[in-house]
């Protein structure tokens, strides 16, 4: 065994219980799970010269996580429909397709005029209104007073109004 595989072989028995674990909450089934488990790690040592070491228990879990959707996407598509009855006792989760399409683009218009002010406003706009961040979350994370902060979010949402009123920005 070269180094790389030695590394992989901790790596394997670090988080194997780790994504196990999801991969069976996922599918709800342990043979499945162990299959998910096993395409998981095979992909991991596959896509192993891109990954740069960083985040390695995100990294396992993002692959995993992914593994386990396409393989329920799959799923869902070789299930027979069932009886009209079936679909009737499924409760209404209130958004449909039609909501959570809207509600992404709406979301991505949002990124879109955030990222569309100048500077400083754009990245505390974008920061506020579409990632959702308190102004002290904000102030942390970019090093600034609270206050200037505040009043950037301010100017950024007059800056919005404006342009979503036609108006230009200059």
């Amino acid at each position: 065994m070269n180094a790389t595989e030695e590394q992989f072989a901790e790596f394997l028995t670090k988080y194997e219980k780790l994504v196990y674990t999801l991969c069976y909450r996922m599918s709800g089934n342990p043979f499945d799970a162990q299959d998910l488990t096993q395409d998981t790690f095979l992909s991991a040592y596959q896509r192993l010269s891109e990954f740069d070491g960083a985040h390695e228990r995100a990294w396992i879990c993002r692959i995993a996580t992914n593994k386990c959707l396409d393989f329920l996407k799959s799923a869902s598509r070789r299930t027979l429909p069932a009886e009209e009855e079936t679909f009737l006792e499924l409760p209404d989760r209130g958004e449909g397709p039609e909501t959570a399409f809207l509600q992404k683009e709406s979301r991505k218009e949002v990124q879109r005029l955030c990222k569309s002010l100048p500077p400083p406003y754009n990245e505390v706009a974008e920061a506020h209104f579409y990632e959702e961040k308190s102004i002290k979350e904000i102030s942390k994370e970019k090093g600034r007073n609270p206050k200037t902060v505040q009043t950037q979010v301010y100017r950024a949402k007059a800056l919005l109004k404006k342009k979503l009123k036609g108006g230009r920005i200059e």
